[in-house]
């Protein structure tokens, strides 16, 4: 557990120790939890004093975004970028967030881009309250997630620009790398905007109307991003098919070739078979020039079979 705990009087933060954080002497106190475990359960159980529900929904492995209103306060999941390589299924590290007025406990199990940005807003006298501090959170998450998502786009357009038969394989890859990316996030981005839309509409006097109004913007921020997310997906999915036609129509090229060639063999093969079998009495076998005149005929035949591929334009189907 790596804790960091601030207490913010009239803008002006003060970092404090774990210790003294849960002193009743005014302002707003953040304790932000690194790490899930049971020191961390401990702490918020028996120093917090949460209860037992929301220590298990701020320290659960499985989490997906959601608000909930509880008494006077509200939890809160919310999922940003980390600075971990994460699973492919599950791209977003989660952060867990209880606020009532006066206190914010966070916890997050993988480092999170997002507390770092939060931090610095903070360590600026730009947080005041509780509504500040997740504002701060939800905002921070959706500027950090957005050229991400952007990038994704973008990757996608230089795949169609490049798309040819020769780069199968490769634009393959990067479609289906983005196409995992995608879906990825989209999972967590749409019931996160209705968990932002959700805490905006909650009542209480510890969210301020601006409060809200930063809410609803990284709500409907996150909405931009899942339908983005959802065109990238079906892009993605019409690229796929695409290079999978490009794919079997190469295949059936080289198959055209082959039969092709196969075609022009076959007669040589059967004379050239013909000849060889070790009986008496082939015509021509004795003469001197046979085999002169058998080499002749096969290349007659090879010629005329291929000047009639060529002509009925085989070759360029």
């Amino acid at each position: 557990m790596n804790p960091c705990a601030y207490r913010i009087t009239d803008g002006a933060p003060q970092k404090i120790a774990l210790t003294d954080a849960m002193r009743d002497a005014g302002g707003l106190v953040w304790v932000h939890l690194a790490g899930i475990d049971d020191q961390t359960a401990g702490w918020l159980r028996d120093t917090g004093g949460l209860d037992p529900y929301l220590v298990d929904a701020l320290t659960a492995t499985e989490t997906r975004p959601r608000c909930e209103a509880l008494g006077e306060g509200a939890f809160l999941n919310l999922r940003g970028r980390s600075r971990e390589e994460l699973h492919n299924s599950d791209l977003l590290a989660s952060v867990r967030i209880w606020a009532v007025k006066g206190r914010v406990f966070s916890v997050t199990r993988k480092p999170m881009i997002a507390v770092g940005l939060v931090q610095a807003k903070v360590d600026a006298g730009a947080v005041r309250d509780p509504g500040d501090l997740i504002t701060a959170f939800a905002t921070a998450i959706t500027e950090d997630l957005d050229p991400d998502v952007a990038t994704l786009g973008d990757q996608l357009d230089d795949c169609e620009e490049q798309l040819d038969a020769a780069r199968v394989f490769e634009l393959r890859r990067t479609v289906s790398r983005v196409r995992i990316a995608a879906i990825a996030y989209r999972r967590f981005l749409q019931p996160q905007r209705a968990a932002l839309e959700k805490l905006a509409a909650l009542p209480g006097d510890w969210l301020g109307e601006d409060d809200r109004l930063h809410l609803a913007a990284a709500a409907d921020r996150a909405a931009r991003m899942a339908e983005e997310l959802e065109s990238i997906r079906e892009r993605s999915a019409l690229m796929h098919e695409t290079l999978s036609d490009l794919r079997a129509e190469q295949i059936d090229s080289r198959s055209l070739v082959i039969s092709i060639v196969a075609m022009v063999f076959l007669p040589l093969t059967f004379i050239t078979g013909l000849y060889g079998m070790n009986v008496a009495h082939l015509p021509y076998a004795q003469e001197p020039w046979a085999f002169d005149a058998i080499m002749g005929v096969c290349a007659a035949i090879a010629a005329g079979v291929t000047i009639y591929f060529v002509q009925r334009h085989w070759f360029s189907r």
